[in-house]
């Protein structure tokens, strides 16, 4: 049986769509008769990231991750983030027979968010980081153009899904709100655009899911905003199907699997008109994309909750898997069986 080894700095006990997404890859590609080993942070020491105290950097070195890979002896390396783990993991898969990378994050507009370093030098340091695989994997056909445009290539789709029996309609309130109920679940984190979407006169309720490094600050200052705090599984599943509208403010994320989410729990999704919800949308009925957010919260008070999960219907986790593998396949050149990919 081929293995696969995917070295990230994003895992478990973070929540986020990277770990989300290789979460689901793990277990739909055992379907596909490939082993999967995971290098995270979990097998190191760790420190917390400056001013993003629940992520967990590894303080891993050459060595260890070199020894690491050798030890596991994988058949295929995918690199899924850029940080320590990922850095150190290219290295030392030079020795063995390269790897494959995916552009998950877009580092360059969230340093740049916090810190006065141009884009332009973070994309620099992306670009070759990614240009040295033998294929870099994305989530859109939008996101694929994009990064083509700045000089990255080699360049596969491999997109995201939805478990669409977790996230349904059918979900009893945990609590009441005045109607409409205006949703957003995400990162409280400045990368995230939150603030455009709690400063938005509406009517009705805002509920608002997640953590973050801004949530404190949050939930000071708009005292009217119901904050949950991060939840998952079912009690994540309740709180989609509360909602009347989904708001999504960001315009940094390569995809948004609470898009999905939403979708899948019959409600409608307000977004700006930019890479995710371009390509999760389109020209379908399930929302609205508009540079004026307030104006596409609204419009989406008349749309259906049954558009809306016809959408997700449109996106499975095992079809992503099936992407995965023939994208590694091409980047290594290897032949595709029906059960998987051969040595």
């Amino acid at each position: 049986m081929p293995k696969l080894l995917i070295a990230t700095d994003a895992w478990r006990p973070q929540i986020n769509g990277v770990v989300r997404s290789i979460e689901h890859l793990v277990r739909d590609l055992e379907a596909f008769g490939i082993e999967v080993d995971i290098l995270s942070p979990a097998e190191f020491r760790t420190l917390p990231m400056p001013g993003y105290p629940e992520i967990r950097l590894a303080l891993a070195t050459p060595g260890q991750i070199a020894r690491r890979i050798a030890q596991s002896a994988p058949d295929f390396i995918q690199i899924a983030t850029e940080g320590p783990i990922g850095m150190l993991a290219r290295r030392a898969a030079a020795k063995h027979n390269g790897y494959t990378s995916s552009y998950h994050t877009r580092f360059p507009e969230y340093v740049s968010a916090r810190l006065p370093i141009p884009e332009s030098w973070m994309y620099a340091i992306m670009r070759r980081f990614h240009n040295s695989a033998r294929g870099c994997f994305v989530a859109t056909e939008s996101l694929r153009r994009e990064l083509a445009g700045k000089g990255f290539t080699k360049l596969h789709i491999w997109s995201r899904g939805v478990d669409t029996d977790l996230f349904n309609p059918g979900h009893a309130a945990p609590f009441e709100l005045p109607g409409p109920v205006f949703l957003h679940v995400g990162r409280m984190a400045v990368e995230k655009n939150v603030e455009t979407f709690l400063k938005m006169e509406l009517p009705g309720s805002k509920l608002v899911v997640g953590d973050g490094p801004q949530l404190a600050y949050f939930r000071d200052r708009y005292p009217e905003v119901v904050f949950t705090g991060a939840k998952s599984g079912r009690e994540l599943a309740e709180l989609y199907a509360m909602g009347d509208v989904f708001v999504f403010p960001s315009r940094t994320d390569t995809f948004g699997l609470v898009l999905l989410e939403a979708l899948a729990s019959g409600v409608p999704v307000a977004a700006y008109p930019v890479t995710g919800p371009t390509d999760i949308i389109g020209d379908s009925r399930a929302g609205i994309l508009d540079e004026d957010l307030r104006s596409a919260a609204l419009a989406c008070l008349d749309l259906s909750g049954s558009d809306a999960r016809a959408r997700a219907l449109d996106f499975s986790w095992q079809a992503c898997a099936r992407q995965f593998v023939d994208a590694l396949h091409a980047s290594y050149g290897l032949p595709v069986s029906e059960s998987g990919i051969s040595r």
